[in-house]
């Protein structure tokens, strides 16, 4: 089937990116937000002043506060927040056409349930085949044409293979996969373990603490991975190292940069105060820390954060738990 139109749930910073960058494609975009001054704001100033300040948008963008009017399409892809999934997915359900392609784009595990993105969709859209697009991206560089990689992800090859000519445009580069596990696991930890990154950051420990972050996180992920069915080889690449690597070293990332805010001694609420974007990890820290218990993988990093976002620990009673742990054999994948 020939993907023409197609349908951005989101009106958010990367669901702004995506819709540029399908719009210049020369792909048919609508584009729901929730907020209809984001809508309106699109639609006639060709900007999205509250989320993408500053970069000129596509004139052919159609934005939207209706979801039905988004749900006419070839194929969505859902931008919402990964906590807000269930509930835009399941309004989405009764106008969305039959057998429309979902392309899941939140990056999380949701709190309540300890379900992937993917089983979220599976329980709300029954029947429509769907696909994870993950990987290193920040909306800003997407928006104004910058060149990325992607992971494409899907178990159904030829939805895999539409997608990619969809997706597969001048800037963007997608790299296919049928490990749909591997890259939900991925794009929902790094978010965590990009708070532990920051909060080294803010509290002065040198790069040399980060990098010790980022390989030790990396081996916590990859444990959740291969626990919950998916492949370490896929924690390799963009969906896991690359997503990873490009989310605890830049201060573009929300989750980064309040990690930063954390070790300089700012309180979470205050931190949070002040933006409008969602930081994932903090919503994502507890979710991945009580799937990590249920399927009975150790990731100390992960836990940490949780204990710091959610549990209200100070930071450096975590810091120092983590140091006083017991030394392990580096080759092991089980600690």
């Amino acid at each position: 089937m020939s993907i023409d139109c197609i349908g951005i749930i989101g009106g958010g910073a990367w669901g702004t990116a995506l819709a540029q960058a399908m719009s210049k494609a020369g792909h048919q975009t609508v584009l729901w937000a929730k907020e209809p001054e984001v809508a309106e704001a699109i639609n006639i100033q060709h900007e999205n002043p509250m989320f993408l300040k500053g970069v000129p948008l596509n004139p052919a963008i159609r934005a939207t506060t209706i979801l039905a009017e988004a749900g006419e399409v070839d194929a969505v892809f859902m931008v919402v927040p990964a906590q807000y999934l269930r509930s835009v997915a399941t309004l989405l359900a009764p106008v969305i056409a039959n057998e429309i392609t979902v392309a899941v784009c939140a990056k999380g595990i949701e709190q309540k349930t300890n379900a992937l993105m993917t089983e979220v969709i599976a329980e709300t859209l029954p029947g429509h085949p769907v696909a994870v697009l993950s990987g290193p991206t920040f909306a800003s560089e997407v928006a104004i044409g910058m060149p990325i990689a992607l992971t494409l992800a899907t178990a159904d090859e030829q939805i895999g293979q539409e997608l990619l000519e969809v997706v597969g445009i001048s800037q963007i580069r997608p790299y296919l996969t049928n490990d749909v596990i591997g890259a939900e696991i991925g794009g929902a930890v790094k978010n965590v373990l990009a708070i532990a990154c920051g909060i080294t950051e803010g509290r002065g420990f040198g790069d040399s603490a980060r990098a010790a972050i980022i390989t030790r996180g990396l081996a916590e992920m990859t444990r959740l991975c291969v626990a919950k069915g998916g492949r370490a080889e896929t924690m390799m690449g963009l969906s896991g190292l690359g997503d990873l690597t490009l989310t605890c070293t830049s201060t573009q990332s929300r989750n980064y940069s309040l990690g930063i805010a954390l070790g300089q001694g700012e309180t979470l609420d205050t931190v949070l105060s002040t933006r409008r974007s969602v930081a994932e990890g903090v919503f994502s820290a507890a979710a991945v820390a009580a799937l990590a218990r249920q399927l009975v993988v150790e990731m100390p990093i992960v836990d940490g954060v949780n204990s710091i976002v959610n549990g209200g620990e100070p930071v450096d009673s975590v810091i120092s738990e983590l140091l006083a742990r017991p030394f392990r054999t580096e080759a092991s994948n089980k600690k």
